[in-house]
């Protein structure tokens, strides 16, 4: 638990609010700074929950990257799990994660007599696209690089690809996005400082890659490289794991996506911590910036070297390593999602994918009981009131974020307000028209399981968990302490 003087705010008397802080909000037009894909909120399955490798629930430490305790294949034919996904909406499934380069894929013989090897096997790969065919999901698939040993580097042979694009062709089954490996510039901290792919030698064998997708799966998009950035520290080390800017200038082909990694903070497992996974830097106004700081260069590099592709965050989540115990799966980790969802498409990210929709304390979903974790109804209440074209707006209170996108229904706009602060605020928004709805999530502690939308907590009748369902909020202007609200307006 938090100490007393975090609680406290969460009950402080109305009669104060006066002597807090008043803040104004302008819409100044509703001309869009930018836009956002339709499956912009997205998510992924790791692929060791998929096929059953090791993961992080149980494990006290890592091992290369990943955790100490091996888990059952995940089985995505649960009824409850086809309803909690529809009802965040269309996406993105992203499969990939630290096995996918060690993974075996069943259309191609295996070269291993080890009964430890991951396998997708047959059943797994039907059950995968059935999953997302059933929940209208968009299969983004992290393909095997698998190059450990430095010396076979810039000579990658396309044949299990190749295999695996031919089978699923044949059998109607559609990649909307390939890349290859996963997380190709942190290879020195999952595989040995001997397997770290220098930037020329990825882009020589990613050229070979896009035209194996490009000639057997011509439908499909191809993300790259997928680098992934640490909070303070970027890329990390000069120039051995630096090499998006590299890679990017050396590449012959052209990319559909620009894809990078990037966890605000690391949980105790993690060996390296450039920022611990804490309540304090959890609402920690600084602790956002660095997401904005690396994602302007990328940009930067996506603009120079290939300025048709879209920039995505391939790979997201409140603290690398599986997440935070009793932190992330709170409603303390609400905040940096909220904020992170409103700032990313504010600065041009396209799309933007969370680790993990299920398993890991930094799931949506609790793999074990498959109930929703708080920041499961932030992306749920994101879906229904977010629409695709962003506005600019701006807050002069560091621990009060705003963000502004068009509605789902025309000569709409929704405010997302996310107050991080112990104080209530008075909120006097300008140019936005007249205000129709408030929704507001709160809890009774900042590590609570559970919350509540507007006094309720959520839960699904007969299936389906509707905007109707939680009571009407009056029309005052109040922002409640520690609360992420989306306010309504008719433009």
């Amino acid at each position: 638990m938090f100490s007393s003087r975090l609680l406290r705010p969460l009950h402080q008397n109305r009669r104060n609010i006066r002597q807090n802080k008043s803040l104004v909000v302008h819409l100044n037009s509703t001309t869009p700074i930018t836009t956002i894909e339709p499956r912009y909120l997205s998510f992924s399955i790791d692929i060791s929950v998929l096929a059953g490798g090791f993961w992080w629930e149980g494990s006290q430490g890592t091992q290369r990257g990943l955790g100490t305790q091996r888990v059952e294949p995940l089985d995505l034919q649960q009824e409850k799990l086809d309803l909690l996904v529809q009802a965040l909406g269309a996406a993105y499934v992203r499969v990939g994660g630290s096995e996918a380069d060690n993974i075996h894929y069943f259309t191609t013989p295996s070269t291993t007599d080890n009964p430890e090897a991951l396998i997708v096997t047959q059943e797994m790969w039907h059950q995968l696209h059935d999953f997302c065919q059933r929940n209208e999901l968009g299969l983004m698939f992290t393909m095997k690089y698998g190059l450990f040993d430095r010396r076979q580097q810039g000579n990658w042979q396309a044949y299990e690809v190749k295999s695996l694009l031919e089978y699923s062709q044949a059998h109607g089954q559609n990649i909307d996005i390939c890349e290859l490996g996963n997380e190709l510039n942190a290879y020195w901290a999952f595989h040995g400082l001997t397997s770290q792919p220098s930037a020329k030698s990825l882009a020589k064998d990613y050229d070979v890659f896009i035209r194996c997708v490009r000639q057997y799966s011509p439908n499909s998009k191809i993300a790259g490289p997928g680098s992934a950035f640490w909070p303070r520290i970027g890329e990390a080390i000069k120039p051995f794991s630096n090499l998006s800017a590299s890679f990017l200038e050396s590449l012959e082909e052209s990319l559909d996506i620009v894809d990078w990694h990037y966890y605000p903070f690391q949980s105790s497992r993690s060996p390296v911590k450039t920022r611990a996974a804490s309540i304090s830097n959890l609402l920690s106004p600084n602790s956002l910036l660095d997401y904005e700081k690396y994602s302007r260069q990328l940009e930067k590099l996506r603009h120079q070297h290939q300025p048709n592709a879209q920039l995505w965050t391939g790979e997201t989540g409140s603290a690398q390593c599986g997440g935070q115990a009793k932190l992330s799966d709170r409603f303390a980790s609400c905040f940096w999602w909220a904020d992170q969802l409103g700032r990313g498409a504010k600065i041009g990210q396209k799309v933007m994918i969370r680790q993990s929709l299920i398993g890991g304390d930094y799931a949506l979903i609790n793999r074990q009981t498959l109930n929703p974790n708080p920041d499961y109804w932030v992306s749920w209440l994101w879906g229904k009131l977010m629409g695709e074209h962003v506005f600019d707006v701006q807050s002069d209170d560091p621990y009060v974020q705003v963000y502004c996108h068009s509605a789902k229904k025309a000569g709409k706009c929704t405010l997302l307000i996310i107050n991080m602060s112990a104080s209530p605020k008075i909120l006097q928004c300008n140019g936005f028209g007249s205000k129709k709805k408030r929704f507001e999530i709160t809890a009774d502690s900042l590590t609570s399981k559970k919350i509540r939308i507007n006094g309720l907590k959520p839960k699904f009748r007969n299936g389906k968990v509707k905007l109707k369902d939680f009571p009407k909020l009056s029309k005052l202007n109040l922002v409640s302490p520690y609360s992420i609200n989306f306010w309504c307006f008719t433009v």
